[in-house]
């Protein structure tokens, strides 16, 4: 059991060092110690052995030569943080919280939510916050700053065919199929019917509540449909800007021990109880009810999308005017009903991708002619949690083959122009090494670095 927790706490640490980057201050129990400075930023041995124990997470193998590219990227870190300092170039605080949000949901998921965050960290999430707000400050002005660099980079179509003929032919990519998927998705409509109906039953259950004859964990676990917190009696752990906004808006409205009114979200009908709340975090329990779509509902729904696949069959309409008369997808009614990648933006798959993000559509059209459309069927929209009836359509199917240029422009395009940008990155740092100031350890006098760091050494 105790080999268990220290490995969760490494993980932890390890998570929390990483995301943040080498910015993030040592815990004050360290033995610490400066290893190299540049202008008036240090560089601090715990941040060389944070990424390193990163990287024995990761099973790579830690050497001497790592050490060395881990301590030589600090010092391009801070090479841009000198220069954004002189150039003051700064970053908005709204954009630190959001990135310090998206950071703390990363490390919530891998270690199993926000208490258990703040049990291992030995602090609450207000404290982590406020200890790595500056750390991540510093990471998002030096990305800034590098972006400002690059900024007025451009390739032209000439330097991208250079870029393409100057590749050995050994070391062109092999590109996997992909495939173009459009869709026509029908949501049953929701009635106000069906809202006022869950919405008197949630009520009636905020009366129990209230008059004492029900407590509100026992009612949570009968009735809430939030499966993430119904097992703990609704009882949820949050953060201002990690809920919707409705929600948030009555936690932050209410006193603890004081019951809400019920209240809608974009999920359903809430009633919530606040716990407890210190500055920006707070402890609260809900119930959530979702309304449900009546069986005449589904009914009005699937016989629409029969309609529209019978007019699709007999070319009555075209794609593109289907989409917009029958789908109320609000994701893809408005793009011709093309479904983009929710990881990489783009609008072509790869088949592992698909079969891991949509296993349903996968199955549908892996069978289907280039311009085909599927059978009406059942879709289980799972990132919003609702059902409704769909038709895709295969609107593109690439062959595997070596990258080229025909019909690798964009890829090539992107590799040709992240090249041009290095060069202009290397150029620069060179210019700027002469000019700063830079001290490094001797202990690191043999590292083999891309840069001449030692130039200007004082």
């Amino acid at each position: 059991m105790k080999q268990l927790t220290n490995m969760k706490y490494t993980i932890l640490i390890v998570s929390l060092l990483s995301a943040f980057s080498a910015f993030a201050q040592p815990d004050s129990q360290l033995i610490d110690k400066v290893v190299a400075k540049v202008g008036t930023n240090v560089i601090l041995l715990s941040d060389l052995q944070s990424q390193k124990i990163q990287a024995m997470q990761e099973n790579i193998e830690v050497t001497d030569e790592l050490e060395c590219t881990i301590l030589e990227e600090l010092l391009y870190q801070n090479l841009l943080l000198n220069q954004a300092d002189l150039d003051s170039v700064t970053v908005t605080d709204e954009q630190v919280d959001a990135e310090m949000e998206q950071r703390l949901r990363v490390i919530e998921g891998q270690i199993g939510g926000r208490e258990e965050l703040e049990k291992f960290y030995g602090k609450t999430v207000s404290q982590i916050k406020k200890e790595f707000r500056p750390a991540i400050r510093k990471r998002l002005i030096g990305q800034e700053m590098e972006r400002q660099i690059t900024a007025e980079v451009v390739i032209s179509p000439k330097e991208v065919r250079d870029f393409f003929h100057s590749l050995p032919e050994d070391s062109l990519p092999y590109i996997n199929s992909k495939l173009g998927l459009q869709q026509i998705v029908i949501y049953p409509e929701i009635t106000e019917a069906d809202k006022q109906k869950t919405y008197d039953q949630l009520n009636t259950i905020r009366e129990q509540i209230i008059s004492g004859d029900k407590t509100f964990r026992a009612m949570a676990g009968v009735y809430s449909q939030d499966p993430g917190s119904r097992s703990k009696g609704g009882e949820i752990k949050a953060s201002r800007g990690q809920m919707v906004k409705e929600f948030e808006a009555t936690a932050f409205s209410l006193k603890p021990g004081e019951i809400s009114p019920v209240f809608e979200t974009e999920y359903g009908f809430h009633v919530m109880e606040l716990i407890e709340r210190k500055g920006d975090d707070y402890v609260c329990r809900h119930i959530l009810m979702v309304p449900e779509v009546s069986e005449e509902a589904f009914i009005i729904a699937s016989e629409k999308i029969e309609k529209c696949h019978a007019e699709l069959k007999k070319n009555e309409i075209t794609w593109e005017d289907a989409v917009l008369k029958y789908s109320n997808d609000n994701s893809t009614n408005q793009n011709k009903g093309l479904l983009s990648n929710p990881y990489s933006g783009e609008t072509l798959w790869d088949m592992e991708d698909l079969n891991q993000i949509d296993q349903q559509i996968f199955i549908l059209v892996n069978s289907l002619e280039v311009g085909e459309i599927t059978r009406p069927s059942v879709y289980d929209n799972m990132m919003e949690r609702k059902q409704g009836v769909r038709i895709v359509r295969l609107s593109e199917r690439t062959t595997p083959h070596k990258a080229n240029l025909k019909d690798d422009y964009q890829l090539i395009q992107n590799a040709a122009l992240n090249e041009k940008r290095q060069k202009i990155i290397k150029e620069w740092t060179d210019d700027k090494i002469n000019n700063a100031y830079i001290r490094i350890d001797e202990k690191y006098n043999a590292c083999d670095f891309r840069y001449n760091w030692f130039k200007n050494i004082n």
